[in-house]
């Protein structure tokens, strides 16, 4: 199971970034990337890997040790649900760097690499979204910081 479920995870999120990325400026990709429930599938895949596991997995998160993550990852199903747990960060920080950059009017062309660094070294996308961001201002700078939201 856990191979399947290996493979499902990236493609129920490849759609997602499929409109972010080659669809930014069609009316139905903003609907749908407006939601964070676009994760949910995600996950849904990362709790039925690891609510089974939940008692080898909550000591390994609780007081993680090298040797003791290691342990967990090395299994099919430890490494499933990494992998589920990165690619729903991965598109929560791509879904966020994607609203905020049409907030701020950034080119889906400067965009589009951002996304595919996020979705493949997540935290480096969001180090170059974070670069990208400083070039193009806030909008909502002027309305105070209550109003804007991360969500």
């Amino acid at each position: 199971m856990s191979a399947t479920l290996f493979s499902l995870t990236f493609a129920v999120a490849a759609p997602f970034w499929a409109l972010m990325i080659l669809l930014p400026n069609w009316t139905v990709t903003h609907r749908i990337i407006r939601s964070p429930l676009i994760v949910a599938p995600v996950v849904a895949i990362y709790a039925i890997l690891v609510v089974p596991a939940f008692a080898e997995v909550l000591p390994a998160v609780t007081d993680p040790t090298l040797d003791g993550v290691r342990e967990l990852l090395g299994t099919a199903d430890g490494a499933a649900a990494a992998w589920a747990h990165m690619i729903a960060f991965d598109l929560f920080v791509g879904r966020w760097a994607w609203l905020d950059s049409r907030e701020r009017a950034v080119p889906p062309l400067v965009m589009a690499p951002v996304l595919l660094l996020t979705i493949l070294l997540g935290p480096i996308g969001l180090a170059a979204y974070l670069v990208v961001r400083t070039r193009w201002a806030d909008p909502t700078a002027a309305s105070g910081p209550d109003e804007h939201r991360l969500g």
